[in-house]
């Protein structure tokens, strides 16, 4: 990841593709200047991964809890840790996949996947703007192509099943908010084009984070930053998988 420096609010960084994110965020050879990595039980098993990335790198990393009373209080803090330079990046890698058919999934199941897709990534990037929109309109004054470098963004990880076209193939999984999620980044592309935020889809691939996965995890996570890196604003509003590989809608 040839990554510039640059502030980054992940909120899903406890496990899995979040916390393979936070690591290769701050140990590449060129790191991100500011992370804020959320979790919801700091002191739980979990977020025992993300504990220890945060004492390698306390200049660089600040783990706060995340939940229903306290986003306020996380971006009130943002405002001292990312200072003039903006906050680049908002990446929304919270996401579950339902497994099963209309006939077979509960309307608990589906509106626990609607909280956590959709409801979840709307909520956190609708309060950041609110509150932080002169910080991620700051970084796009530099007039640099690339988004890591000078753009603001909103980076959703989506995955395949949330393609329409591929429905076919990928009913059984009834991926109703998946695609709600892709649907929220085209809305949202359209809304804040005037503001230059550039907005992004990606797909991990089926990384081995679930059985029979073609990849794993430090690899699917390479490959989404090398593309995240390659971003400009001519792209916004894009769906692409790990290797820039432009997805069907």
């Amino acid at each position: 990841m040839a990554a510039k420096a640059c502030s980054v609010l992940n909120p899903g960084a406890t496990r899995g593709l979040g916390l393979e994110m936070v690591k290769q965020m701050v140990e590449s050879p060129w790191p991100v200047r500011q992370l804020l990595a959320c979790c919801r039980d700091l002191d739980g098993l979990r977020a025992e991964g993300l504990r220890d990335l945060a004492k390698k790198h306390p200049n660089v990393i600040t783990v706060v809890r995340l939940g229903e009373y306290s986003l306020c209080s996380i971006l009130l803090q943002m405002g001292s840790l990312v200072g003039k330079a903006g906050l680049n990046v908002l990446v929304n890698n919270t996401w579950v996949l339902t497994h099963g058919t209309m006939q077979t999934t509960s309307t608990q199941e589906i509106q626990a996947a609607f909280n956590t897709n959709i409801l979840g990534p709307m909520d956190i990037t609708k309060r950041t703007f609110k509150m932080y929109l002169f910080f991620l309109m700051s970084a796009t004054k530099s007039g640099k192509p690339g988004m890591f470098c000078s753009k603001p963004a909103v980076v959703s990880i989506s995955s395949m099943v949330a393609s329409m076209a591929t429905v076919k193939e990928m009913c059984s999984f009834f991926p109703m908010a998946s695609a709600g999620l892709n649907m929220l980044t085209l809305c949202a592309t359209e809304e804040f084009r005037k503001d230059e935020i550039l907005f992004a889809v990606l797909h991990p691939s089926d990384w081995k984070g679930g059985e029979g996965g073609a990849i794993d995890a430090p690899e699917s996570v390479e490959g989404l930053l090398s593309v995240m890196d390659s971003l400009t604003e001519k792209q916004t509003g894009v769906f692409l998988d790990y290797e820039g590989k432009v997805m069907p809608w």
